[in-house]
């Protein structure tokens, strides 16, 4: 019996697969979950216990948070990327770490057949598609959501005709948490008009008390929370755990599919928008305006890159290489104010920052040059547009 290697969440579309791929086509069903930080030990559990009562043969649970941290996440963070300035690549950055392992674990025992439940209108088909032609060449690619052209109504029916029922209430909202982030997919993100409820969000918004908190960065990497020298994941974890039930971090991304249409989707990212923001900051205060200039020009290209799956090409490590080296002077610390559905960037405090009072103060004095030296800068800095106007307002 020929092995196929499902990505697998326990949802309703792997579900459906699951039943699909061993009892319509035959397939010996090996699934596999990848926890890039979404996911307790509770909720790995119950998605185990899922893919068995589902009947697979085997399943796997492949720890990839370090690694989607360490690989992904780290230079979304060096580069400041939000996609359409709104959007962190919550699922963008977590699709491209997730194939990447189930290609990796296709190989390792030797499947024929690899299968994904993405449907035929989103990203994440391509995603999946082009990261398994690209490691796992030459193996059957089987994607039977997209395929059949079903609506979850659908596989709902199905599901439930094979002894498998599935609420419908459960499936109303499509929500997918990683350390990046959790999106949050449902009628209304697809339309133009309407917004998610409160009831659609994972966590409620209940906190009111203003609170005062700080992030350390070394070389760019968020390391220390209140002083706290934790580790990057663990930051982001524990600011999310902190600031989501502010209500901080919700929007809806309106962005172009890769197969060019436009889409909507919900997320909730506390953590990562705040770690964004205050690395931002914190660069601002220790980088030259070329350093940022350009910086923004490659990290802009870098997360359109990896939205669209293109993470394996060379061309990412290269950058990877630039955004690394422009992080030697962030390190510092970024003061942070948490309030009731936003956050306020207090300051910051580093032994690199640019704005030092040992050569000037802005607006007030100087130390390094002298008014003179302005005087005579300032006629060559415009000297050519200058010779411009006069020219032509001689025609």
């Amino acid at each position: 019996m020929k092995k196929v290697v499902l990505a697998f969440s326990g949802g309703l579309d792997t579900s459906f697969c699951c039943i699909y791929l061993s009892k319509d086509l035959g397939l010996e069903v090996h699934s596999v979950v990848v926890n890039t930080g979404g996911f307790s030990d509770e909720e790995i559990k119950n998605i185990e216990t899922r893919a068995y009562e589902l009947g697979v043969k085997s399943h796997t649970t492949i720890d990839e948070t370090e690694n989607y941290y360490r690989e992904t996440i780290k230079f979304l963070i060096f580069g400041n990327v939000l996609k359409n300035a709104t959007y962190p690549l919550s699922v963008s950055a977590e699709r491209v770490c997730q194939a990447t392992a189930i290609a990796n674990y296709a190989k390792k025992i030797g499947a024929q057949s690899v299968a994904h439940g993405s449907t035929g209108a989103g990203n994440d088909q391509v995603r999946f598609d082009m990261i398994f032609n690209t490691l796992i060449p030459g193996v059957e690619i089987i994607t039977p959501i997209r395929d059949l052209k079903l609506s979850r109504e659908a596989e709902i029916e199905y599901l439930g005709k094979h002894g498998f029922p599935y609420s419908a209430e459960k499936a109303k909202y499509s929500i997918n948490k990683g350390l990046w982030g959790t999106s949050v997919g449902g009628a209304e993100t697809l339309t133009s008009n309407q917004y998610l409820p409160e009831s659609a969000w994972p966590t409620a918004a209940t906190e009111t008390a203003v609170q005062q908190i700080t992030i350390d960065f070394v070389k760019g990497e968020p390391v220390a929370l209140n002083g706290d020298n934790i580790g990057a994941v663990k930051v982001i974890q524990q600011l999310q755990d902190l600031a989501q039930p502010y209500g901080i971090g919700r929007d809806i991304h309106v962005g172009d599919t890769i197969i060019g249409i436009k889409g909507r989707v919900g997320f909730e990212a506390a953590g990562p928008l705040i770690i964004l923001k205050a690395h931002h900051a914190l660069e601002k205060h220790t980088l030259t305006k070329w350093q940022l200039s350009w910086k923004d020009q490659i990290a802009g290209f870098y997360g359109n890159y990896m939205h669209e799956g293109q993470m394996h090409d060379p061309v990412m490590r290269d950058i990877e290489a630039f955004l690394s080296s422009a992080q030697e002077t962030v390190t510092g610390r970024v003061i942070v104010e948490l309030h009731p559905y936003r956050f306020v960037i207090i300051g910051v405090e580093s032994a690199h920052d640019l704005m030092n009072t040992a050569f000037g103060s802005y607006g007030e004095m100087n130390e390094g040059y002298t008014g003179d030296d302005v005087k005579g800068f300032s006629k060559i800095f415009g000297n050519q547009t200058i010779i411009w106007h006069k020219v032509n307002s001689q025609n």
